[in-house]
């Protein structure tokens, strides 16, 4: 039996090992790794390691472009065919084709041409105009787990195959030429910990004009681009991409939480992994919402990165995107 998802929430809590996903920058020969400053589930302030959504969202889309580009029945404007971040902005035909119409004809258009803008979200801007397309997928930060994430700091240096006195001082002669022959001392930050990531997904929103309330697109074709989203998100954990991962690509120790599901117009709750009781609070939310709303809402619970997989799978197999439905 098939069921019409109207939203997908994730609220996990992931065991990361040795990553630095993502940094600030760098400060003489310092790479600064990511702080952000949190209210804990006691309510007292700390300073953790964080991974930014940002990040997530852009590890995501780049998983749905590559799910995108190898399915024929997935438009994708010029822009998106190429990764460009100016996206359908950098699509001539459809910034010349759709000069001079309204706002709500111009994003039937865009959700029409392109499946990545219309679940990742886009303002054109191009042509003198500014119309927006909300996302349907949504990122909070990764944030660790207070007292359970740790950042270190480990020296580096290049590593150099002649080390004869002659061969040092003609490396530090073409040093004074601008060429990079000396041997450069760094240091890099790894941190490992308990992360927490929620995720939302709108999936009723896919090929929906917020302007006109209507669909621009056909039912199956909301259908095959809610497949290649729960997909790409699937892919964003097996595959956490981002900075430094040529020598230091995250150990994935676990991954554990919970799946929210909405069948109608209400939201798939969440509650942030921060709080150590979020998945009796995910269940004491749904069940006030049973008594709201009826069955409209379900929960599952996966313990194993394998397990989330499973869920996933039987939902890519057994579900479609919902209908909103106006008068």
């Amino acid at each position: 039996m098939t069921t019409q998802l109207y939203s997908l929430s994730i609220s996990a809590r992931a065991i990361l090992d040795m990553h630095s996903l993502n940094n600030e920058g760098g400060e003489g020969n310092q790479i600064q790794t990511r702080m952000v400053n949190i209210v804990d589930q006691n309510g007292q302030l700390q300073n953790v390691n964080a991974i930014s959504g940002d990040m997530f969202k852009h590890i995501q889309a780049e998983h749905l472009f590559h799910i995108a580009r190898e399915h024929p029945d997935l438009p994708l404007c010029a822009g998106c065919r190429e990764f460009n971040a100016n996206r359908i902005n950098a699509d001539g035909d459809f910034i010349t084709n759709t000069k001079g119409l309204s706002d709500a004809e111009t994003l039937d258009a865009m959700l029409q041409t392109c499946a990545m803008d219309d679940i990742e979200g886009i303002l054109i801007t191009e042509g003198g105009r500014s119309v927006p397309r909300k996302s349907v997928i949504e990122f909070g930060w990764v944030v660790g787990v207070p007292d359970h994430v740790e950042t270190d700091s480990y020296f580096h240096v290049k590593y150099a195959t002649e080390r004869s006195g002659e061969q040092r001082a003609a490396d530090r002669e073409a040093v004074g030429t601008g060429a990079n022959l000396g041997q450069a001392i760094f240091h890099r930050p790894a941190s490992s910990g308990i992360y927490a990531a929620v995720c939302h997904l709108e999936l009723a929103r896919i090929g929906f004009n917020d302007i006109t309330q209507q669909y621009a697109i056909s039912e199956e074709q909301r259908a095959l681009r809610a497949q290649a989203l729960l997909q790409s998100v699937l892919y964003t954990f097996l595959q956490p991409n981002g900075a430094m991962r040529s020598a230091q690509a995250p150990h994935l120790v676990d991954f554990s939480g919970v799946l929210t599901l909405s069948s109608g117009p209400v939201p798939a709750p969440t509650v942030s992994p921060l709080k150590d009781d979020y998945r009796e609070q995910i269940a004491r939310v749904r069940d006030a919402l049973t008594r709201i709303a009826g069955d409209t809402v379900s929960m599952a619970t996966f313990d194993s990165l394998g397990e989330f997989t499973d869920l996933i799978g039987e939902l890519l197999q057994n579900t479609v995107p919902y209908e909103l439905r106006y008068a």
